[in-house]
C-alpha cells in the first residue's frame, strides 16, 4: 500500500495537488483514499461532494469519484472522544481526589490535537486496508517534519518515562489496590503506556516504511528555492523520502501583455533556482513536475483532472511518475536505512558515521553527544539517534559537512574497544 504525504509551503496549493494526486491515480484504476484535514470548501469543490464536517473513519469514507474516496479528519471530534474516555477510564481517581470531570460542550481542542488526529486518521486508514494509494493532505511543511517525527518522539518519551525494567513492581499494585480501596493508577498507567507504544509504533512503520513518500509543492516566487532547501533538510533529518516536487500556478510565457509578461518572467527565473534546488538536493531521484494556473480559481475536479492531463502532456514522463505514483514502487517494508558507517580505521584510525543531509547548512547544524546517542539538529529541527553499536565504543573526534553529506568522526576509545581489533 503507498501512501503520500502532500505538503509544501503555506499557500503553495497542497490540497489542489493531493486532490489532483488521488484523482489521477483513481483514473488510472487505483482504489485510492484522500484524507484531508482541511475545513473549508477546498476539498469539497475539488471532489464535487460535501465531506462531512464531523469526524468520518477511513473505515466508512465518501465515494468522490470512480476508484476514489475521501474523508475529513476532525481534530476537534476525536479529541473531545478521547479525551471523554480518559475521564471514563479514571473516574476513580477523579472522585478520590475530589475532582469534577468536564462536560462534552467544554473540551476544546488543544494545540498539537490536529497532528494526532492526522497520524490516527492514517493508521486507520492501513488498518482497515483495501487501498492501493492514500493520499494525505498534509500541513505545511514544518509541521509536516514534526508531524513525522512525533512517533518516534513520544515513543522515546514513554521508555523514559515508565521503562519497562521497573514494570516488576506491578506485581504489588494489586495488594496495595486492596488497602486503599480503589484501583492503584500506576497500573492503569502502565497498562495504557503500553497500549500507546503498541500503537505509535504501527505508525511510526507506515511512516518508515518504503512505500511512503512526500511530495513537495512549492509556487515559484522569491523565496521559492530557499523554502524548498530548508524543507528538503528537516525532511531528510527524519530520513523521509521525496518523491517529487511540484511547482504549481505557473504562468503563460510569451505574453503580449508587460505586466504579465514581468510576472512570468520573475516566475521562470524562480523556477529556474526551484529546479536547479530540487537537482542538488533530492540527487536527481525526486521527479519534476509544473502545474499551469488555470487562470481562475479551482472550481470541481474538471478542473484537477486538466492540470493532471496539462502536467502529463507538457513534461511527460516525469509529471505522469509525479502525480500518478507507480504501483511496482510500493515496496513494503522499512525503507533502507540512508545512513551507513565507513571503516577507516586504517586509513586514517577513524570510522565515518554518513548522514545525508541535502539542503543543511553548516552554521544551522548543531551536533551533541549524550551517552549512546547523538542528537543533531538542522535549523529548527532535531532529532535524537541511536548510535549503532560498534560507534558506542568510541568517542566523538569531528564532524563535516560535504555535498549534501555530514560526516561524524568517531575514534575507538581504548578502554572500551575490543582488544586486537
Amino acid at each position: 500500500m503507498r501512501t503520500v504525504l502532500v505538503t509544501g509551503t503555506g499557500g503553495a496549493g497542497r490540497t489542489t495537488v493531493a486532490a489532483a494526486t488521488a484523482l489521477a491515480a483513481a483514473r488510472e484504476g487505483r482504489r485510492t483514499l484522500l484524507l484531508t484535514a482541511d475545513r473549508g470548501p477546498v476539498p469539497d469543490a475539488l471532489l464535487a461532494t460535501a465531506l462531512p464536517a464531523e469526524s468520518l473513519g477511513p473505515a466508512e469514507p465518501i465515494s468522490a469519484a470512480p476508484g476514489l474516496w475521501a474523508a475529513r479528519i476532525d481534530a476537534a471530534a476525536r479529541f473531545r472522544d478521547h479525551a471523554q474516555d480518559l475521564q471514563e477510564r479514571g473516574a476513580s481517581l477523579l472522585d478520590l481526589l475530589g475532582a469534577a470531570p468536564f462536560d462534552a460542550e467544554e473540551l476544546t481542542e488543544l494545540p498539537g490535537a490536529e497532528a494526532f488526529a492526522t497520524l490516527a486518521a492514517l493508521r486507520s486508514a492501513h488498518a482497515a486496508g483495501g487501498w492501493d494509494l492514500i493520499v494525505v493532505d498534509a500541513p505545511t511543511v514544518a509541521r509536516t517534519v514534526r508531524l513525522l517525527a512525533l512517533p518516534e518522539q513520544l515513543r522515546r518519551y514513554l521508555r523514559r518515562l515508565l521503562p519497562t525494567e521497573r514494570q516488576a513492581a506491578r506485581a504489588l499494585r494489586p495488594v496495595l489496590a486492596q488497602l486503599v480501596g480503589v484501583p492503584m493508577p500506576a497500573q492503569r498507567l502502565y497498562e495504557h503506556a503500553e497500549h500507546w507504544d503498541g500503537e505509535l509504533a504501527a505508525v511510526q512503520g507506515i511512516v518508515e516504511s518504503a512505500a511512503t513518500t512526500v511530495r513537495l509543492v512549492v509556487e515559484p516566487g522569491a523565496h521559492a528555492a530557499e523554502s524548498l532547501r530548508a524543507a528538503r533538510a528537516g525532511l531528510a533529518l527524519q530520513g523521509c523520502r521525496v518523491d517529487a516536487v511540484v511547482a504549481n500556478r505557473l504562468l503563460p510565457t510569451g505574453s503580449a501583455d508587460p505586466f504579465l509578461a514581468a510576472l512570468s518572467g520573475r516566475q521562470q527565473t524562480a523556477l529556474k533556482e526551484i529546479h536547479e534546488a530540487a537537482e542538488e538536493y533530492a540527487h536527481g531521484t525526486a521527479a519534476r513536475c509544473e502545474l499551469p494556473h488555470l487562470g481562475r480559481d479551482i472550481q470541481g475536479p474538471d478542473d484537477v483532472a486538466e492540470l493532471a492531463g496539462r502536467c502529463v502532456t507538457a513534461a511527460g514522463d516525469d509529471a505522469a511518475r509525479a502525480l500518478v505514483p507507480e504501483a511496482r514502487a510500493a515496496r513494503e517494508g522499512r525503507a533502507p536505512d540512508p545512513w551507513s558507517v565507513e571503516d577507516r580505521l586504517a586509513e586514517d584510525g577513524v570510522l565515518l558515521w554518513l548522514l545525508p543531509l541535502p539542503g543543511a547548512r553548516r552554521d544551522g547544524l548543531d551536533l551533541v553527544r549524550r551517552g549512546d546517542e547523538l542528537i543533531v539538529s538542522v535549523g529548527p529541527f532535531r532529532r535524537v539517534l541511536p548510535l549503532p553499536s560498534a560507534l558506542r565504543r568510541c568517542a566523538v573526534s569531528g564532524a563535516g559537512l560535504r555535498d549534501g553529506v555530514l560526516r561524524v568522526r568517531f575514534t575507538p576509545d581504548p578502554d572500551l574497544w575490543p582488544k586486537g581489533l
